[in-house]
């Protein structure tokens, strides 16, 4: 009789060997979508994984972990290769991408195979030391740019603003960021969650900031869990939730003004416990259908979706009006690393007036003793403690109410600086994000 041999748990196997032919072939087209193409990194890597289906899941990983590792890092990089190869900028766009993916993984501390090199290409990766010592050569305020990836005038920036915190912040936002849920409070609390998600084999632990979150085991797929696909969580960075908590219950009647696909008003929902009305406004129809579809995963049944500007009257009739406004997004560099090639100087400016633009538009919605809260992913002074205060010099009617007293004494210690809400990855392991509460007098 023929033996079987015993079949092996799943989350027991070894990892399969990674094919490293076929993840350098789609590390270089993912990479050249993003850089060559102008393409947004996730939707790059998802168009080039979508159409990779022979790869393993490992290496579905590592083509994302080496893309993203490339993007953090590739004016460093292209430094250090500039000095141990004088020839870098004559070789092609091919040969400088394969030897750019190669070389942020000998950065990482890996020993990859050089035998996709050309034999003519390898001597720049032993001879980058001596771009480190070029590198200690250069003024501060460009050594940091290089050190950080970062264009000059966001470099300099960064110095100024964050001061000594300025380097830990830069390596921080060139870190791979948490796989972080929220909980869905309608369906169930967070020690529920984590039970659920113990028995899909999933590892958890929970977010020291937040109580709605957990951090996940980031090699796992979330959309393919079932406990995603029966609403019992959203992934959401710690931060941003954070934010959205600035909008406290219970109130009867919000607004999220640039609700977007949803993230933040599923949760007020919660928060809310499904009752009174919530408007998710957005001048996006597709993210609005998507957040109809969320809506409805998580058993939200209070949210009120307009495509703007058709909004029904709400002028002085509303508890709180969240606008979570457009911004540069430098908070969010480690998950979107990509953003700090597209962003300018100039694009800042503009984002500042559409910050108060929104501001303007929808304040008036705020009802005497109701709260307006302002937030961004950006952790520039110019898009947040700038804006708020020329936007009170024209209105006297609403006054700051300090962020700690919505979060409480012992969180808002933690996470709040000259009364709003301040969060950074160096120092919370989150995005960086903005929370101002308005409140509007009586």
């Amino acid at each position: 009789m023929k033996r079987h041999a015993p079949k092996i748990p799943k989350g027991q196997r070894p990892a399969r060997p990674v094919r490293e032919d076929l993840v350098t072939q789609a590390c270089l087209e993912a990479y050249g979508s993003v850089r060559h193409e102008g393409r947004l990194a996730d939707r790059a890597l998802d168009f080039t994984l979508r159409h990779k289906k022979m790869l393993y899941s490992n290496e579905r990983r590592a083509v994302a972990e080496r893309v993203y590792g490339l993007l953090r890092r590739e004016r460093l990089v292209d430094f250090l290769l500039e000095q141990g190869s004088r020839g870098f900028d004559s070789i092609s766009s091919t040969r400088k991408d394969l030897l750019r993916l190669t070389a942020v993984r000998v950065l990482a501390g890996e020993v990859p195979d050089l035998s996709a090199l050309p034999a003519d290409d390898r001597p720049a990766l032993q001879r980058m030391d001596t771009g480190r010592a070029a590198l200690d050569r250069l003024d501060p305020v460009e050594r940091y740019a290089i050190e950080a990836s970062l264009p000059d005038w966001l470099a300099a920036r960064f110095m100024e603003e964050l001061g000594d915190e300025a380097q830990a912040a830069a390596e921080a936002m060139n870190e791979r960021a948490p796989l972080t849920a929220r909980t869905n409070a309608l369906k169930c609390d967070r020690p529920a969650l984590q039970d659920r998600l113990a028995s899909e084999k999933v590892t958890t632990r929970t977010t020291p900031l937040s109580p709605l979150g957990l951090h996940l085991d980031d090699r796992i797929n979330a959309f393919t869990l079932q406990t995603f696909r029966d609403g019992f969580f959203e992934l959401q960075d710690e931060g941003s939730q954070l934010l959205g908590m600035l909008v406290d219950g219970p109130p009867t009647k919000v607004v999220d003004a640039c609700a977007g696909a949803g993230g933040k008003s599923l949760q007020i929902a919660a928060q809310m416990k499904n009752r009174g009305d919530l408007y998710a406004l957005d001048i996006d129809p597709r993210r609005l259908e998507e957040l109809k579809l969320r809506a409805r995963r998580d058993g939200v049944h209070n949210v009120r979706i307009h495509l703007l500007p058709n909004v029904p009257d709400l002028a002085g009739k509303c508890d709180r009006v969240m606008v979570d406004a457009p911004c540069s997004g430098t908070g969010t560099l480690r998950r979107k690393p990509d953003a700090r090639y597209r962003l300018t100087e100039a694009s800042v400016g503009e984002y500042v007036a559409k910050q108060k633009m929104l501001l303007e538009q929808f304040a008036p919605m705020v009802k005497p003793g109701g709260r307006l809260i302002y937030g961004t992913c950006s952790i520039l002074k110019e898009e947040n403690e700038d804006v708020i205060a020329s936007f009170l010099s024209a209105h006297p009617e609403l006054e700051v109410m300090p962020a700690q007293q919505v979060l409480g004494e012992e969180l808002g210690a933690k996470v709040c600086r000259g009364g709003f809400l301040r969060t950074y990855p160096h120092l919370h392991n989150t995005d960086g994000f903005f929370g101002a509460v308005l409140k509007k007098k009586k």
